[in-house]
């Protein structure tokens, strides 16, 4: 599958292979629960003070015995806590639970409630892989409210120099002369006041979405389109359902620069591994290398261990070799052990018996 490569003026001057993203299957479900899971991540936990509505002297008190004053029981009012801070208790003022002035919430907000979605890694990329082909049909495009720009083939795929253009005005000069600026005016003119408490916190406006820009370098392009109404910019190696698929609606206006499809053809579809566990991987090698390593200094001590008892016409090497892993657990090495037993067999001294009589040392590594 190829695309025609525009250039800057909004001619084609080449083609290029798509890779293989461009062909999968468009799930709408999947595409839908990617989406989900990731805007369900960025969910900051809240919960209110511990003591609101609590931070005050109420008290019950249900004893029989006490003087009525000091008592909410059978003194012919509701049993509930009351303040203190009155003459006596059944003058003071109900506080303390919920469903009063000034009492707490009977169910507030949590820290522990889990606002996150999970979804497999697996069916992540597979979302990713779907939306990115959603992109290259004109229907879904339209369908999404787009202004498809006339005589364009999808995907749009555009030449690397997009991703110079440091200035606004250069931007967009060249999204005029490819044809999608007319999206970015659309998203302006329906720029609204939000409806609700929403206005006084931080989001005033609601703002549509417009052209997306993935480049494999986004240094300088984002600084050219990021005052555009609508329009983002994202690198190829970040690009997820959730800016390919707004509201979980694919077919996203999208401009593709010729690095962009490079970085997505050297993507793997094997298994992608997580960055903690690639550094557990690589622990494990050197792990690995070390253990390597410590067999073959074992191994060459066992050699010599067998030399010995050739020399000697004695089969000795088995317990030798006992003698050499017993070392290993007191000594850094078992070389010293093995030349230690070697000397005594080449003086003419009896076969050792013992770790200590091997090594002349006592428990503990001490001579």
């Amino acid at each position: 599958m190829k695309a025609a490569v525009l250039s800057l003026e909004g001619r084609k001057i080449s083609e290029i292979d798509l890779p293989q993203q461009f062909s999968a299957q468009v799930d709408r479900e999947l595409i839908k629960r990617a989406v989900l899971a990731i805007q369900s991540a960025k969910v900051q936990t809240k919960s209110n003070y511990l003591m609101a509505g609590r931070d005050n002297t109420s008290i019950y008190v249900g004893a029989r015995g006490k003087p009525a004053t000091m008592r909410g029981i059978n003194v012919e009012k509701a049993r509930k806590p009351r303040l203190k801070n009155r003459r006596f208790l059944i003058s003071g003022q109900v506080a303390g639970i919920p469903g009063v002035v000034g009492g707490p919430k009977a169910h507030p907000p949590k820290t522990e409630k889990v606002w996150e979605e999970k979804i497999n890694r697996k069916e992540k990329r597979l979302a990713t892989n779907s939306a990115i082909a959603a992109t290259a049909d004109a229907e879904l495009v339209k369908a999404r409210g787009h202004i498809v720009p006339q005589g364009v083939s999808f995907p749009i795929v555009v030449e690397s120099k997009l991703e110079g253009l440091a200035k606004t005005k250069d931007v967009v000069s060249a999204l005029g002369k490819i044809g999608v600026f007319a999206d970015v005016e659309r998203v302006k003119a329906k720029n609204r006041v939000r409806a609700g408490k929403g206005k006084r916190r931080g989001r005033k406006h609601k703002k549509g979405r417009s052209v997306l820009i993935v480049a494999a370098e986004t240094g300088k392009i984002y600084s050219g389109a990021r005052n555009l109404a609508g329009v983002d910019v994202v690198s190829a190696q970040n690009v997820n359902a959730c800016v390919l698929a707004p509201g979980a609606l694919p077919g996203r206006l999208t401009l593709w620069t010729e690095g962009a499809i490079k970085e997505l053809g050297k993507a793997k579809e094997a298994a992608w591994v997580r960055p903690s566990a690639a550094k557990e991987n690589a622990a494990s090698g050197e792990e690995k290398d070390a253990m390597n390593g410590k067999e073959k200094e074992t191994a060459k001590a066992k050699g010599s261990a067998n030399e010995v008892s050739k020399v000697n016409g004695v089969q000795i090497g088995t317990k030798i070799e006992h003698l050499a892993n017993m070392a290993e657990q007191a000594l850094p090495s078992s070389s010293e052990v093995v030349r230690l037993t070697a000397d005594r067999l080449a003086g003419g001294d009896a076969l050792p018996r013992s770790f200590s009589d091997a090594t002349g040392l006592r428990h503990g590594g001490v001579r």
